[in-house]
């Protein structure tokens, strides 16, 4: 009995740790967040989605720096895109329930989250585990699963960002090893195209990713390519 003060102390902290976890913490952002989560809600009850992109700023750029790519690959397929700028998982498990997954299913979502959960915040302070931000990611999967069962899910492999020495490679990796578990061969495939992105060296070029993190024209341009064959093979399953 000695130690049972102790292993409470333990069990305690454990409890404690699990709990802080904020990438499976449902978190809304600003006044102008939400009002573009209310948009996006409007748009899913209202149907007529066959193609479900959702994600951050990743995605949110097919509006702009990958416009011409989306009207050309993606528009003809009835696709709609939900990305917002430095959304994190916490951010989906927030909006994602709130009207966003109502209306008829589409038949497929391709989801690309969780690079804003690893790595560091500007000041220096870490933004989650990558064991965390793997939770994080298969909490939106069991999400829209839960509210969605119907539709399929094109599971997209964080890509690769930062330079080829930048500890945050690692971190993708780990991340996109622990996703592709979930592929089952039908109502999830994952993909993983980050190495369509890369160097013959391992580097990113500036021509694909000026910043290192988000696609170019010609990124975008790289992805569609890279996707289509997969996500065209899920709309004609049944």
């Amino acid at each position: 009995m000695k130690h049972l003060p102790l292993l409470l102390a333990l069990l305690c902290s454990l409890a404690t740790a699990a709990r802080a976890n904020t990438a499976v913490q449902p978190l809304q952002r600003n006044a102008e967040w939400t009002a573009r989560h209310e948009g996006f809600a409007a748009l899913a009850r209202a149907g007529g989605i066959d193609v479900l992109f959702i994600g951050d700023s990743i995605t949110a750029d097919w509006r702009k720096t990958g416009h011409r790519v989306w009207e050309k690959y993606f528009a003809p397929l009835r696709a709609a895109n939900f990305g917002t700028g430095a959304d994190r998982t916490q951010n989906l498990l927030w909006r994602l329930p709130r009207g966003e997954l109502e209306g008829p299913p589409p038949k497929v979502i391709v989801l690309l989250i969780g690079t804003n959960n690893i790595g560091f915040e500007r000041s220096g302070k870490i933004r989650n585990t990558t064991t965390e931000a793997i939770e994080g990611v298969m909490a939106v999967i069991d999400l829209i699963q839960s509210k969605q069962p119907a539709s399929k899910i094109l599971l997209l492999g964080l890509f690769p960002r930062g330079e080829k020495t930048d500890p945050i490679r690692e971190q993708v990796a780990e991340v996109n090893a622990a996703l592709r578990t979930r592929d089952d061969g039908d109502r999830i495939r994952f993909l993983d195209i980050g190495h369509k992105f890369l160097s013959p060296d391992g580097s990113i070029s500036p021509q694909v990713m000026p910043d290192l993190l988000h696609p170019s024209e010609l990124g975008y341009e790289i992805w569609a390519n890279a996707m289509m064959p997969l996500l065209t093979e899920m709309l004609a399953q049944p």
